[in-house]
This record gives C-alpha cells, structure tokens and sequence, in this order.
C-alpha cells in the first residue's frame, strides 16, 4: 500500500461554477482557481517524478487534506496565540476539494480523481504559511 504526503504554499482556492462566455466556451467563475490548481499540480508532479514508476496511483485511494487559510486580524488574542482555528467562512470545503482532485489527475499523481473513494478534509486558519498538506493512500 503506497502513500505519499506533500505540503503546496499558496492560498487556496475554490473550483466553483463555470460561466457561459459565448460560442459555446464556459470559463471559470474565479480568477484564483486556475493559480491554486497550477500550484498543487506542480507539487503533486514534483512527487510523481520522485516516486517514479509508483505513479500514477491508480485507486480506491483515500484522500486526506487540510486546507490553510490567513487567520484574520480580528480573532481573539487567545485564538491567535493558538496559532490555529475551524474556518467557518467561504469558501465551501467542497469546492475546494473539487479543485485539487483536478489538480492531481492533471498532474499525474493519481490516474483519476473518481479512483478517490474517501475523502476527510478541513479548513483552518492559521498564523504562519498558507496552503494545503495533501495525502494520497492507496487502499488495498
């Protein structure tokens, strides 16, 4: 059972919904989508390239993210001393998770996002760098 764990800088960002633009061309709806995915599909090809022959993944795999968000000015001494807090605001986990099972099939980590058969996820805000840790477990 193989598994890798990688960390990707950046500021998260949601796979929303996708606008009609005309001539039957649909763009996505957030300017910060494509940046994300680019930053978690070149962290997740840096470990495909280092696991070599391992990859890609090809499931059932589990999927095990943590999403970093700033944590605002405005939190309580006591929260920011703790360096750690739920994110109770947009954007919604699941659309943060669409985005990067995308990222991984692109980069070529795993095979295809539908192989992932469990997800856990959580966003938190945090003082100190934001982005994501990603792990990928291949189930059987």
């Amino acid at each position: 059972m193989g598994a890798v764990e990688f960390e990707v800088i950046g500021l998260p960002a949601a796979q929303g919904s996708k606008r009609h633009v005309g001539n039957g061309v649909m763009v996505e709806s957030s300017k910060k989508v494509a940046p994300w995915r680019d930053s978690v599909a070149g962290a997740a090809r840096d470990i495909a390239e280092r696991i070599g022959d391992s990859a890609p993944f090809d499931g059932p795999l589990d999927l095990d993210v943590t999403f970093r968000f700033p944590m605002p000015a405005s939190r309580k001494a006591a929260v920011r001393s703790a360096g750690h807090a739920p994110k109770t605001t947009a954007p919604d986990l699941d659309k943060l998770i669409r985005a990067v099972g995308d990222a991984l099939t692109t980069s070529g980590l795993i095979r295809d996002d539908a192989r992932i058969s469990t997800i856990t996820a959580e966003k938190v805000e945090v003082v100190g760098w934001t982005g994501a840790i990603i792990r990928i477990t291949e189930t059987l």
